[in-house]
């Protein structure tokens, strides 16, 4: 017998979703909180957290060596890695900030939607267990290790109704979250707060406008929160419509 099915069994496990009120209500309350200035100001680092997590991950795939990350109390960060300091890998590692948090929220919307809850929570766990090895500051470890803390808390010790809620709202949270940095990116552009963004540095990398790059988040950003919406309700919308 394999020792590893009863593990594999376990996270693959199809939980029942919850009902479409339960959905809706954590749709609009992410919603709430990405709108509502305070607590996006609070809750802005989880997406700082995905931001900077994007960066990480590509540097790797892309073969560039990553040389550490740190998360800062004003809800900024910086992933710093050693390669070739133009071409494709620096290129794609500048572009996947700002679309990772959508692209993590369409990913969760996914699994959320085919009951894959626990899948989820520890794919989470996993993430954040690496990205904690990188973190090069004392407040980017105590960020890292209070979220984890959290999911594995939840994973643990919640019922699985409260896991299932939980999964829902996150799922939301990193659509809507992943699109309110991109307005607020360009805002400070326009206001010259920000000559060194990843836009601005993709502009320099590639002689294409910082604004095109701007855009080009804020589509895919967009996409995913309209196919993740979609993701989350498509069990429900046949029930809606008649």
């Amino acid at each position: 017998m394999n020792p590893l099915k009863p593990l594999w069994n376990h996270l693959s496990a199809i939980q029942i979703a919850p009902p479409l009120w339960l959905v809706v209500i954590s749709g609009f309350a992410a919603l709430g909180v990405v709108a509502y200035p305070a607590s996006w100001h609070i809750s802005r680092g989880l997406i700082t957290i995905a931001h900077e997590g994007g960066h990480a991950l590509v540097a790797v795939l892309t073969r560039r060596k990553l040389r550490g990350i740190r998360l800062h109390s004003d809800t900024s960060g910086v992933t710093l890695t050693k390669g070739r300091p133009t071409g494709p890998g620096m290129i794609a590692t500048a572009a996947a900030g700002y679309v990772a948090p959508s692209l993590i929220g369409l990913g969760s919307a996914w699994l959320v939607s085919g009951g894959r809850i626990t899948m989820l929570l520890w794919a989470v766990l996993a993430l954040l267990t690496c990205m904690l090895l990188m973190i090069r500051n004392f407040f980017g470890a105590v960020s890292v290790l209070a979220v984890g803390g959290a999911v594995f808390a939840l994973s643990w010790f919640a019922p699985p109704h409260v896991q299932s809620a939980c999964a829902y709202a996150a799922a939301w949270f990193l659509l809507l979250g992943g699109v309110r940095p991109i307005l607020e990116l360009q805002t400070k552009r326009r206001l010259g707060r920000a000559p060194d963004s990843d836009a601005d540095q993709l502009a320099r990398l590639t002689r294409v406008p910082g604004t095109f790059w701007v855009l080009l988040f804020l589509l895919v950003s967009a996409a995913a929160l309209v196919y993740g919406g979609y993701l989350l309700t498509a069990r429900w919308l046949p029930l809606v419509s008649r």
